[in-house]
């Protein structure tokens, strides 16, 4: 009975160590693609200067390529988001940019949300249920209204960006939130602050051609355009609409 009873002990051990092996991983995969892309510069080509820079030839490549451009760009989008890499918001511009507020909101909506889909299911298999187990007092309160009411915070957070996007795509992975849930609130929650940036991208694009025609380079009064200006006018509106719901949600 010994020697079985050490066996089952041996094989739970194993077992367990294999479990954690399957969890850390993918968290150790996105850790890594991160710290790759910064080893790399990949955000020093995330600005405005080298969209300006490289407009031309993004815009062929995309003329080259209709239908592998789209995609590439979304999937792209999606793995910045997964590995909570800091640009989204210059990729948003570059979609409405490189392919029209419509069509760059429509991509930027599906790939973030599928993006930060995968972020909080990593997180969540990694770490939340331990940690949802180890909550107590007044913190697993707030976490079960949190979960009672998970649409309505998520959205509310999504609206209002008074916390860091990364953040929001985590947080409710320590708590017991549905992935439709969260990928609903999510989607919806976006589509505002999207469709701005997209128009604000759309913009930029008339305001390198102005810049093109006269000959200068572009500067900040150039950016002045009737798209930027109703694209900044979306924003504030974002802003508001999220500030009421976050006060309401708090009352």
């Amino acid at each position: 009975m010994s020697d079985k009873a050490g066996r089952i002990i041996d094989e739970e051990t194993t077992a367990g160590r294999s479990s954690w092996i399957r969890r850390l991983l993918p968290p150790l995969l996105l850790l890594v693609l991160f710290t790759t892309g910064y080893l790399m510069g990949w955000h020093q080509y995330l600005t405005l200067e080298r969209l300006a820079d490289s407009r031309v030839a993004l815009k062929q490549l995309v003329n080259a390529y209709p239908l592998a451009a789209p995609l590439a760009y979304a999937l792209l989008y999606a793995l910045a988001v997964a590995i909570a890499f800091p640009a989204a918001w210059v990729l948003t511009l570059l979609g409405g940019f490189l392919f029209g507020w419509l069509l760059s909101s429509v991509l930027v909506v599906l790939a973030a949300t599928a993006g930060a889909s995968v972020l909080f299911l990593v997180a969540k298999t990694a770490f939340g249920e331990s940690l949802r187990s180890k909550l107590s007092g007044r913190v697993d309160e707030l976490a079960a209204g949190f979960e009672k009411n998970a649409f309505a915070y998520l959205l509310a957070l999504r609206l209002a960006p008074i916390l860091p996007f990364f953040l929001v795509n985590i947080a409710p992975a320590l708590f017991a939130v549905r992935l439709r849930t969260y990928a609903a609130a999510t989607l919806l929650g976006i589509l505002p602050g999207v469709v701005a940036y997209s128009w604000l991208g759309e913009g930029l694009d008339s305001a390198f051609d102005a810049a093109e025609m006269s000959g200068e380079t572009v500067s900040p009064a150039d950016l002045v355009t009737v798209e930027l200006t109703v694209g900044l006018a979306l924003l504030a509106l974002v802003v508001a609409v999220g500030a009421i719901v976050k006060g309401r949600r708090t009352r």
